[in-house]
């Protein structure tokens, strides 16, 4: 779906959309002969694997978040609808994935040849067929949402479709994605709080932060550029400044019980300040690093390093704004999604895939 980053002029959804780093890698080469007597190689990857490879299962840890910090933004607990809000980023981020490899085959069969399309382990056909029924499911299970929630996920399906098919490689493309990501937020916030308005300063930081790690992308696998991770630093501490800032204006909901004088309210605010600039600092630590890498040398390998700096950046960013949100059970939930997301990925050998 929604949007991550993305790179390669970049690719995904994303939520949609998204950018990274560096390619699985696979089992040891054999190109230098053939393995020594009663050495038994590796079985070529399976077709679950190549649909996980194509999928890029190990970055939807970075889609949950969207839907949970949009809910908290809009001063709502999270219930079902977010659960079908969720669902439904999961599967628009999907689509966007497959498409985004059906769109690019050509251009992957020069430069990425072991990819499931180019590579034979997956038809062409069957990934956009794949993209098309993945959008369906998204916009399905937005609709039993309610209609707000279906109002928000069909222009982020048109923008995942446009940004795949059309505006990737053009200038467009990085706006494209910062959109889809913004708007992947606002879906938590419609299916959760029935509005977006409350929820629409998030979904800008949010889209701030996906703009930078698109543009950067963009030189992922060329080098070259100090401007892109130059700028991505600087937005990094600008969010960082924006986030870690407590909001002056608290949803309707939670006003009463941050209003002083009342018994109980002085400790939780002191909780909150710590847990929201405690996980602004792991997203400027995340992000910033890689960032300031590239800047020194835009070699293509610190660029994709970079790349998924930015990318693992994106769930403490999220956990943040549901800290600046006085959602303080919900962003440990969205942090508690990155270990995951790292176990997941090593538990199924994808820890550098790329979702571009």
């Amino acid at each position: 779906m929604p949007a991550g980053a993305s790179a390669r002029p970049s690719g995904g959804v994303p939520a949609g959309p998204s950018g990274g780093p560096a390619e699985t890698p696979g089992p040891a080469s054999t190109a230098a002969g053939p393995p020594p007597a009663g050495v038994t190689l590796p079985a070529p990857s399976s077709r679950a694997g190549a649909w996980a490879e194509l999928l890029r299962l190990p970055a939807l840890f970075t889609v949950p978040g969207d839907a949970l910090a949009g809910a908290a933004a809009a001063g709502a607990r999270p219930g079902p609808r977010t659960l079908l809000a969720i669902g439904s980023s999961l599967c628009l981020y999907e689509a966007g994935m497959a498409l985004n490899d059906w769109a690019d085959r050509a251009e992957d069969a020069v430069e990425r040849p072991h990819r499931p399309l180019p590579s034979g382990r997956i038809r062409p056909a069957a990934a956009l067929a794949a993209a098309g029924a993945l959008t369906g499911a998204g916009l399905a299970l937005a609709a039993g949402a309610g209609r707000p929630a279906l109002t928000v996920a069909v222009p982020l399906a048109a923008t995942v479709w446009a940004y795949d098919l059309t505006l990737k490689h053009t200038p467009a493309g990085p706006a494209a994605m910062a959109a889809a990501r913004g708007l992947d937020l606002l879906l938590g916030a419609a299916a959760t709080g029935g509005g977006t308005r409350a929820a629409l300063p998030s979904a800008a930081l949010l889209g701030s932060h996906t703009l930078a790690v698109t543009a950067v992308s963009r030189r992922e696998t060329t080098g070259g550029s100090v401007l892109a991770p130059l700028a991505a630093l600087a937005t990094t501490g600008a969010l960082t400044g924006l986030v870690a800032r407590r909001r002056t204006r608290l949803p309707a909901g939670r006003r009463a019980a941050a209003a002083p004088g009342l018994s109980g309210s002085r400790p939780a605010p002191g909780a909150a300040d710590v847990l929201r600039t405690g996980l602004s600092a792991v997203y400027t630590a995340t992000a910033a690093r890689p960032y300031f890498h590239a800047v020194l040398n835009p070699s293509p390998p610190l660029t994709q390093r970079a790349v998924g700096g930015g990318i693992r950046a994106t769930i403490p960013l999220q956990a943040a704004l549901a800290a600046r949100s006085g959602a303080g059970a919900t962003s440990l939930l969205v942090a508690a999604l990155a270990p995951a997301g790292r176990w997941f990925a090593r538990r199924t050998a994808m820890r550098k895939v790329s979702i571009t």
